[in-house]
């Protein structure tokens, strides 16, 4: 696992601290607008604003969109470690705690479980932190594709 010298993929995410993330190489994070709480090589915290257009007919924030959230934000941490090759998804496993309505704050935080050769093992949780409330879990394995 080659290493980028000068990791300006971290410092991408560092630069974003307390703002909403633009113009990420993600299009769907610039379409989840998160705000970056803090950012360091293997993990990253942010902060989501469920919106009008994240949620299912209840009104809660949609499955499939929490699902996003995670696979998301752990793509962009293994992006944050700096290295030389490209990595994918090669799996999510997720279970749904409780749910986050229109207009609630949500934070998600990623970080590694283990790092091998081929595969990072990564884990993302979800809280609604004015409930104290983990709504979500998330593990991944991303793969090096070379």
């Amino acid at each position: 696992m080659e290493q980028i010298e000068i990791n300006e993929r971290l410092k991408f995410f560092q630069n974003f601290i307390d703002q909403e993330v633009i113009n990420s190489p993600s299009h769907y994070m610039n379409w989840l607008r998160p705000v970056v709480v803090f950012a360091k090589a293997g993990s990253l915290r942010c902060r989501y604003t469920v919106r009008k257009e994240m949620t299912n007919p209840y009104g809660i924030l949609h499955g499939g969109v929490t699902a996003g959230i995670i696979d998301d934000l752990i793509g962009a941490t293994v992006y944050t470690l700096g290295l030389a090759n490209a990595y994918t998804t090669v799996n999510n496993a997720i279970d749904y705690f409780a749910p986050a309505k229109q207009g609630d704050v949500i934070e998600a935080e990623s970080t590694i479980v283990k790092k091998g050769r081929a595969i990072i093992n990564l884990q993302c949780e979800i809280f609604l932190p004015s409930k104290n409330r983990l709504i979500a879990r998330g593990y991944s394995n991303m793969l090096n594709v070379g």
